[in-house]
Parts: C-alpha cells; sequence; structure tokens
C-alpha cells in the first residue's frame, strides 16, 4: 500500500508578498551647473529618494523630458552671424 499525503488548502500554499523595503535617501551630492533648466532637473531627481523603486521611472523620465527641452531650446536660439562669404574668383589686387 502507499502512504497517502494529506491534502492541504492550496490557498496556504501561495507565496505572501515580501514586505518593500522603505525607500533609503543616496544622499548623492547634486552640484548646481549654473543653468535654471539643468539645475531643476537635477532638483527633481532628489524626488526619486523618497520613492519605493517601482516610482522612479517618471522621475527619471520626466527629467530626460526636461533635458531635452533644454537641450532643443540651446538649439533653437540664434547664434552670431555666420561670417559673409566672398563669392569672388581670388584676390585681384
Amino acid at each position: 500500500m502507499s502512504e497517502s499525503v494529506p491534502e492541504t488548502d492550496p490557498s496556504q500554499n501561495a507565496a505572501m508578498p515580501e514586505p518593500r523595503p522603505a525607500a533609503v535617501p543616496l544622499h548623492v551630492p547634486r552640484t548646481p551647473t549654473g543653468h535654471a533648466d539643468v539645475d531643476a532637473g537635477l532638483e527633481r531627481l532628489a524626488d526619486a529618494d523618497h520613492l519605493a523603486t517601482d516610482g522612479h521611472l517618471e522621475v527619471y523620465e520626466d527629467v530626460h523630458r526636461g533635458l531635452r527641452d533644454a537641450l532643443t531650446a540651446l538649439d533653437a536660439r540664434p547664434g552670431p552671424p555666420a561670417p559673409p562669404r566672398h563669392l569672388g574668383l581670388g584676390n585681384r589686387s
């Protein structure tokens, strides 16, 4: 005769989710750059220190968007005028 194994309730075998550890600030130093838009992004990164890991993505995407906009704004600014081009065939003196 085979030994019988007592049946258990399947709900008792379900893995209980482990509690998440509390967010721990990393205290990464953020040195101001002197560019207001970039510095605002750096300060926004501090928000991730108080969030669980699954909340970091929203902060990172927000900062990335802000930095991309700041770089785009640099490209949109008019620069100094280009030097005049001489269309002559060379020096005729």
